[in-house]
């Protein structure tokens, strides 16, 4: 079940205007979205703060698997659900393949899906290799990938921090990475898949540093 539309509108709303002026966060878009192809959103991952930043500036409602705990808060939870966030305990978290199928059952009915290829908060705000769970997904859809990197959420709310500090926030959203069915469907094409988006987060990396 999608998350209600006006209430999602009027939390992204308020949170991309406290985003804006507590944490000065700008935003980058390198083309327009498309409103007619749906995508899969990854993303890097180095704070709490990240699927509420990616959910606030994304253009349509985002969906996206969200551990339990972080909904036992009655702020963070009502403020995530709202984004789109579907809570997972840690056990089926733990399943690859349980986590793969939630992502493609997401997909196919028809929303944008929030993934971050790392597999986990990075622990020093840098880049950690990328899992091939999101090749996997693309290749199974023929979806499109649209990278996603955020610079400063590490600094504004690290692991273990429960107030978000005043540092600047940036959000870049790449061009999609679209691919050919030969290579949605070849022996390799996953490959092809890992080395094209990793070459794009790095360079975002490198951009934003």
């Amino acid at each position: 079940m999608k998350p209600n539309p006006v209430f999602y509108a009027i939390v992204s709303g308020l949170l991309r205007m406290a985003l804006r002026v507590y944490n000065r966060c700008s935003v980058r878009w390198e083309e327009p979205l498309d409103p007619d192809e749906r995508m899969i959103v990854a993303c890097n991952h180095t704070s709490n703060l990240d699927p509420v930043v990616v959910g606030c500036f994304f253009k349509r409602q985002l969906r996206y698997f969200a551990k339990e705990e972080l909904f036992r808060s009655w702020f963070l939870g009502t403020v995530i659900r709202a984004l789109g966030a579907v809570p997972v305990s840690r056990s089926d978290n733990a399943s690859a393949a349980g986590a793969l199928r939630g992502f493609m059952k997401l997909y196919r009915d028809g929303s944008d899906v929030l993934i971050f290829p790392e597999g986990g908060r990075s622990p020093d705000g840098r880049l950690k290799p990328l899992e091939g769970g999101v090749a996997l997904i693309a290749a199974h859809e023929r979806a499109p990938i649209l990278p996603v990197f955020i610079h400063g959420a590490y600094e504004a709310m690290p692991t273990g921090a429960h107030f978000i500090k005043p540092h600047k926030i940036t959000i870049t959203f790449a061009k999609p990475l679209r691919f050919p069915d030969e290579v949605y469907s070849g022996k390799d094409g996953r490959d092809v898949i890992m080395q094209r988006l990793t070459d794009v987060m790095k360079s975002l990396e490198s951009q934003a540093s």
